[in-house]
């Protein structure tokens, strides 16, 4: 495995890969809507948790907190190293390729278990209208059959991806817009300032909050994909934030003001019902199949990550070769196997321990990636940053402080044993890097860097001695 240093860069992403089509900036906004959100499905328990007026807050002040740091170092780490593999090679630069390693593994395994809930959910909404998918062997078929549809979907392209999410998105939307407009006569805005402090359960509050905003760095690891990644990449972020945000907030603020509050019935599922009370049995059925379908959205998308950060650490000497091949549609073969085959070997864990082990496996990821953000900042402030923060460094520690101290509050409200079983796959990557090194070393395993790639640390010492910005 390679062990040069990683920093600037010069040139846009790989040129031999140059005929397949790149993804443009519309399919790539609904690709990140899909990675952090896919609509308000799921946002439900915040209101049971907190109740109206902290749920409405929540989904204002959680994104300044959380997602706008998180999006802004995706843009300039996106935009500074613009190929697949994104936030491992951020590490591999800042920390060395051993640290780009691990970042690699949690990465990858918090995605694949995130991934393994959407068939799950998605059979979840089907099984009233089909009792028979409620267990047994025939939920195990149909979750196979699904995983296998969709994976060969990830196959066929990106770019068919990309156009397959806009579609999908479109039809999530708009049975919200319908059912605020419809809601209108309705609303009481006396029942948005409802508050109870005494009656909060601020983890499933907090895990709620931070499950349905984050995974916003989960795009970089398509950046060569991206057609003119230094400008595309930022303005799809910024889009897909505001994007997000409203999806979440005008559902809210239309299901907590248009409708009488009882806490106990906001749980997964409930705007279908709030939607039957306001527009009847069609909206239902229509918020139904949007629930249903935004599970799609969200499979293929982050699959679509999982692989290419996959290709990515290949193509960088991390793994071995057989990763970086790609099928003839441009596709990450090896990669697209191994997230189907975790998703399906995870199918069987429960809703809450997916989101808390993925929660807790994403936490660690995301500090090594400050760390790798504020650490590049200070020893290369020279370095070529096509889309760059306009805060100097000390601005960068202050902004990565409130996010971090969000982690740790996640972290503690873990249980123990979700702590345990994170912590046993974080033991494996770190045994995991010397074996593959023992592997190339005993050429059992051909590990190259591609040539394609640019050489980051002489590219960042042609920009420090012409003292290029």
């Amino acid at each position: 495995m390679r062990n040069a240093e990683y920093v600037g860069l010069e040139d846009d992403a790989s040129p031999k890969y140059d005929n397949f089509k790149k993804v443009s900036i519309i399919p790539l906004v609904f690709l990140i809507f899909y990675e952090v959100s896919g609509g308000p499905f799921g946002v439900e328990d915040t209101v049971q948790a907190a109740g109206p007026l902290l749920a409405l807050l929540g989904f204002l002040l959680f994104p300044v907190i959380w997602s706008i740091p998180e999006a802004l170092i995706t843009a300039e780490m996106g935009t500074m190293f613009p190929e697949n593999g994104g936030y491992v090679v951020w590490v591999s630069s800042a920390l060395g390729p051993y640290w780009g390693f691990q970042q690699g593994w949690m990465k990858w395994l918090s995605g694949v278990i995130d991934n393994a809930l959407y068939p799950v959910l998605f059979l979840d909404y089907l099984k009233s209208a089909i009792p028979g998918l409620e267990g047994g062997l025939p939920r195990i078929i149909a979750v196979l059959a699904l995983t296998l549809a969709l994976t060969y979907m990830n196959y066929r392209g990106l770019t068919i991806v990309g156009w397959v999410a806009v579609l999908l998105g479109v039809f999530s939307i708009l049975p919200f817009v319908v059912m605020g407009l419809v809601a209108i006569p309705e609303l009481e805005p006396s029942r948005w300032f409802v508050i109870d402090l005494h009656n909060v359960n601020w983890g499933l509050y907090l895990n709620t909050l931070f499950w349905n905003l984050n995974y916003w760095d989960s795009i970089s690891t398509l950046a060569g994909e991206v057609e003119n990644p230094n400008k595309t990449l930022p303005k799809a972020l910024f889009y897909a934030l505001i994007l997000v945000v409203l999806g979440y907030f005008v559902p809210l603020l239309v299901g907590t003001g248009a409708i009488p509050l009882d806490r106990e019935m906001w749980v997964d599922g409930y705007f279908a019902d709030i939607a039957k009370i306001l527009g009847g049995i069609w909206l239902r059925s229509w918020i139904q199949g949007a629930s249903a379908l935004s599970n799609m959205g969200m499979f293929v998308a982050e699959m679509s990550s999982d692989s290419f950060q996959l290709l990515g650490m290949a193509e960088r000497g991390m793994l071995p070769d057989f990763f970086a091949k790609r099928s003839r549609y441009g596709t990450p073969l090896t990669g697209i196997l191994f997230s189907a085959s975790g998703v399906i070997l995870l199918s069987w864990l429960s809703f809450q321990e997916i989101v808390a082990a993925e929660n807790f496996l994403y936490c660690f990821g995301m500090i090594m990636e400050f760390i790798a953000f504020v650490k590049l900042r200070m020893r290369y402030p020279a370095a070529s940053r096509p889309y760059m923060i306009p805060v100097g460094t000390t601005g960068a520690i202050l902004m990565c402080i409130p996010p971090t101290l969000l982690i740790c509050v996640v972290l503690a409200l873990a249980s123990f044993k979700v702590m345990v079983i994170s912590l046993l796959a974080v033991m494996i990557g770190l045994v995991m890097q010397p074996c593959l090194l023992y592997a190339e070393k005993k050429r059992w395993l051909r590990f190259s860097m591609s040539s394609d790639l640019p050489d980051f640390h002489s590219a960042y010492h042609g920009d420090t001695e012409s003292g290029k910005q």
